[in-house]
């Protein structure tokens, strides 16, 4: 039988292997070190407070502040600090005292309470008001029941005024003027205006004020307050009445000058004075204490 051949492949021999591909890595990309161009985190927040700054209300009225107070710095150079001129006033006023009102009368006219009330210059403002309510038995202020109940109703502190006639009868006056006016607690004390003698002696004045002042007391509860001008009193009042509360005109002076023995509580010093609300001249007066003894003057 023939034989049969078989070929066996030869094995590779390791030489003949190729090498197999090695795969190579990619370098780690650097960060870079370099600065971005403009402005860091700080300097972009500093940047954004500075321009809120710039528009803000609050700084433009800040610099409208100054710049009103260096004007008004200018202006009042030579002027006495304590006795300036208020130019929205159109008055100088004392400084030195710190509770401003007016007092008033169908004189004024129709008055605008809300803008007497919000008028203000340089902390300066109508704290109270005096308004006439009578004048000897017969007349009522036509503005009275009008001033009386819309200046309270604006927050300002009221105190009514008897303008007193020494030729009639202190006690029917005082009841006329009881008629007229209902007083409340926080209200000022009733007032007497006297400032003519009407014909008769200062001791005829005398005993009829002494009268009203009694029947207005009893009747209140609370001493009356005298009004009168300077020159007024001093002739006719010094020495006498000295238990009441006094206030005094004396106008356009940076002081009320009168003896320092006198205690007085309210000063008259203008009768010109322009404020916001009322058409005509006003006059301006002054408390001769701090908000405490002020309070305490008022009707309990």
């Amino acid at each position: 039988m023939a034989k049969q051949s078989s070929t066996v492949p030869k094995k590779a021999s390791p030489a003949a292997k190729k090498p197999a591909a090695t795969a190579r890595k990619k370098p780690a990309a650097r960060k870079s070190t370099k600065k971005k161009k403009g402005f860091d985190y700080p300097w972009r927040t500093t940047l954004v407070i500075v321009l809120l700054v710039l528009f803000s209300p609050l700084y433009y009225g800040y610099v409208l502040n100054f710049f009103t107070g260096a004007v008004r710095w200018v202006k009042d150079i030579g002027e006495n600090p304590h006795y300036r001129t208020y130019h929205s006033f159109q008055i100088r006023i004392p400084a030195r005292y710190k509770i401003h009102g007016i007092d008033v009368s169908y004189a004024q006219g129709h008055i605008d309470w809300q803008r007497v009330k919000q008028m203000e210059e340089d902390s300066v403002h109508i704290s109270f008001a005096f308004i006439k309510a009578t004048e000897g038995m017969l007349i009522v202020d036509s503005y009275f029941k009008r001033n009386w109940r819309e200046a309270a109703k604006n927050g300002i502190v009221c105190g009514a005024y008897h303008f007193f006639r020494p030729q009639k009868n202190g006690q029917w006056q005082a009841r006329f003027f009881m008629q007229n006016v209902t007083f409340e607690k926080g209200d000022l004390p009733p007032v007497v205006d006297v400032e003519t003698l009407d014909g008769v002696s200062p001791a005829n004045m005398r005993k009829e004020l002494q009268q009203f002042l009694t029947t207005v007391e009893r009747k209140t509860g609370v001493r009356p307050i005298i009004y009168t001008g300077i020159s007024y009193y001093q002739d006719y009042l010094a020495g006498h009445f000295e238990d009441y509360p006094l206030w005094i005109a004396h106008y356009n002076q940076p002081e009320l000058q009168i003896d320092k023995s006198v205690k007085w509580h309210f000063w008259q010093h203008s009768e010109t004075a322009r404020v916001n609300g009322i058409n005509h001249t006003v006059d301006f007066d002054a408390f001769n204490g701090d908000s405490l003894a002020f309070t305490r003057m008022l009707i309990r």
